[in-house]
């Protein structure tokens, strides 16, 4: 498939890939730094470009509960947010997921309040992690573009009518140019196809009734069903990567798997660090020490399984955290690790965490050769505390 290499903003490359889907309802409410990407998208409607219905609200709460209403009434729908305005999507992020609206929104990842902080960090998304979402993360515009466009197939498949969020990192991804390759917009529609809506409130012949009151009698069945569907999910994600690859040449799994294969130490990232640590991994790997990285795609539903077989064998894992689970032992993506280490069958290899950039603080790569000798210890029998902070003025 010939694709057409592009210089873009990570917000201008998502807002293509949902203008791709020709939605049919996009509700938008401003904020830091996602507003730039619904104000593309915004354009593409005042141009002509996509006959999207664009309602703008008053808050990111009604955002979310307009998407609802009009995913509900059969529509295919879009929406973004960062942070706060992600926290203030709360009470209806739960119901999206509860009522198996596939709803297709970026969520440009932003630390959350207090103090006031406008750039990157995962706190806002990680706190919506057991929402019900399928979430995303990308390394960078090409990724963020890409499961811009998979987001959709992955959402309203029949076996998982879940809604679905794309993270990608504020400012670091969202307001940098990178180059990508963009599918021809007829491609991409035909890959994503027209939307087939399982129910909607608008048909009269077949009423239905959306959001009742749910008491002890069937609560808990409904709460298993979105569980089924997110169990569903892996299989349905990994055939939509396999055809994407065969369409754009480009290669997705649950994670990448990078320079693992005969790695003794290993790092587990989410989001664009993924790329600073693959430049310090290299040159690690020309002084002859056996490192490598598994950056998370798939955050949920979470492949323990499969990373735990990723993980297995090796001396030890050192897993980088950009939020903080207050109150917690370590940040949410080491628990993960953890949990879905705990029962492998090679043997637990030692689980090191780190909590990083929080607020945007700057990650560069001697902090990342910071955990890389960290690790490198540890495998040789030194203790060392378990959860550690890294980058932070002492």
């Amino acid at each position: 498939m010939k694709q057409e290499l592009v210089a873009l903003t990570g917000n201008d490359a998502v807002a293509y890939a949902f203008k791709q889907a020709k939605p049919h309802v996009a509700s938008a409410f401003p904020i830091t730094p996602q507003t730039e990407m619904m104000h593309k998208f915004a354009e593409f409607i005042a141009n002509g470009e996509v006959d999207t219905e664009m309602i703008l609200v008053e808050s990111e709460h009604s955002a979310m509960s307009a998407a609802v209403g009009s995913c509900a009434a059969g529509a295919r729908t879009i929406t973004a947010t960062s942070s706060a305005g992600f926290a203030l999507m709360w009470e209806v992020l739960y119901i999206a997921a509860s009522l198996r609206l596939p709803i297709s929104m970026a969520v440009v990842n932003r630390a959350l309040s207090g103090n006031i902080n406008i750039h990157n960090d995962h706190s806002d998304a990680m706190g919506g992690r057991d929402a019900g979402w399928i979430q995303l993360y990308s390394e960078n515009a090409q990724e963020a573009y890409d499961y811009g466009l998979m987001a959709f197939r992955i959402g309203e498949h029949p076996d998982v009518r879940l809604p679905v969020m794309v993270n990608y990192d504020g400012f670091i991804i969202s307001h940098t140019a990178d180059a990508l390759y963009m599918l021809p917009d007829a491609a991409a529609y035909d890959f994503i196809g027209p939307y087939k809506p399982a129910y909607s409130l608008l048909d009269v012949e077949n009423p239905i009734t959306i959001g009742p009151l749910d008491l002890t009698d069937y609560y808990f069945e409904h709460k298993v069903s979105e569980m089924e569907a997110h169990n569903k999910a892996f299989e349905i994600v990994r055939a939509i990567h396999e055809e994407f690859g065969h369409l754009t040449g480009r290669t997705y799994d649950f994670f990448e798997a990078y320079r693992l294969d005969d790695a003794e130490i290993v790092l587990v990232i989410l989001g664009s660090t993924a790329g600073t640590a693959k430049d310090v991994i290299d040159e690690y790997r020309e002084r002859g020490v056996k490192v490598g990285m598994l950056k998370v795609r798939l955050f949920r539903p979470f492949p323990a399984a499969e990373i735990a077989s990723a993980l297995s064998g090796m001396k030890v894992v050192g897993v980088m955290d950009k939020s903080v689970s207050f109150g917690g032992w370590g940040g949410p993506v080491f628990t993960e690790i953890r949990s879905a280490l705990y029962q492998s069958l090679n043997g637990m290899p030692p689980v090191h965490n780190w909590i990083y950039g929080l607020g945007g603080r700057d990650t560069d790569m001697n902090q990342i050769a910071e955990v890389i000798e960290a690790l490198r210890e540890i495998a040789q029998g030194k203790p060392m505390d378990p959860v550690n902070l890294l980058g932070v003025r002492l």
